[in-house]
């Protein structure tokens, strides 16, 4: 299947596009587009992969699924378009940055200016009905994602992976812990935020561990 994808990742990933699954996948994707609000836009379901090449991914994010409400997905984990108000995690990650890195939140939700920099912002679900949460799960995207993430760990190394509550965690269960930092911390939602995702520092150590293997720190 010819899939409109990066080009490094196409060349990675076109085995998986080739597969059964991938093709009712893509069926089934196409005809809720066709039949019902579904976000993000279609040209942007593969938005952190255009953003972000394989070959020069450094950190990798994983969140669950799109942001269900109007204006607020385009393709990139915890991220909002501009001018759309800051989701609740979101708001709770600017909060741990700023404590980590003193660094002011900032004045926009769009974590496009952190893909251009190497941060793969995954969603291990890419699409997503308005206004229903976990609508497209258990449709294949999860299998997909799953390949994507092997790829990074067996052919990347020193990536650092950010696995915030269970679901990322378990999804992160294939990653080479000797070649790649994972790190681990509860979600940064408003129900587990303060449980261990507050303080748990990973953005100044993501950038000392980028750093210590002679690649250039992430302006978060």
């Amino acid at each position: 299947m010819d899939v409109k994808i990066e080009e490094t990742w196409k060349a990675v990933l076109q085995e998986e596009f080739d597969k059964p699954y991938f093709e009712i996948l893509t069926n089934f994707v196409r005809k809720e587009y066709q039949t019902t609000t579904i976000y993000p836009p279609a040209k942007l379901i593969f938005n952190a992969f255009n953003l972000c090449p394989f070959d020069q991914a450094k950190v990798v994010i994983i969140g669950q699924d799109p942001y269900h409400g109007p204006g607020q997905a385009h393709g990139l984990c915890f991220s909002v378009n501009d001018g759309v108000a800051y989701p609740p995690s979101l708001i709770n990650i600017f909060k741990e940055i700023e404590d980590d890195l003193h660094r002011p939140t900032p004045t926009s939700g769009n974590l496009e200016r952190w893909a251009k920099q190497g941060v793969l912002l995954l969603n291990a679900i890419l699409t997503v009905r308005a206004n229903q949460p976990a609508s497209h799960q258990n449709k294949g995207w999860e299998e997909f994602t799953d390949r994507v993430i092997k790829e990074l760990s067996d052919k990347r190394d020193g990536l650092v992976f950010m696995l915030w509550g269970s679901y990322a965690q378990k999804k992160g269960a294939v990653i080479d812990t000797k070649k790649h930092l994972v790190l681990k911390a509860v979600h940064p939602s408003p129900l587990s935020a303060y449980r261990g995702f507050f303080g748990c520092k990973h953005f100044s150590q993501a950038n000392a561990y980028l750093q210590s293997r002679g690649k250039s720190p992430i302006e978060w």
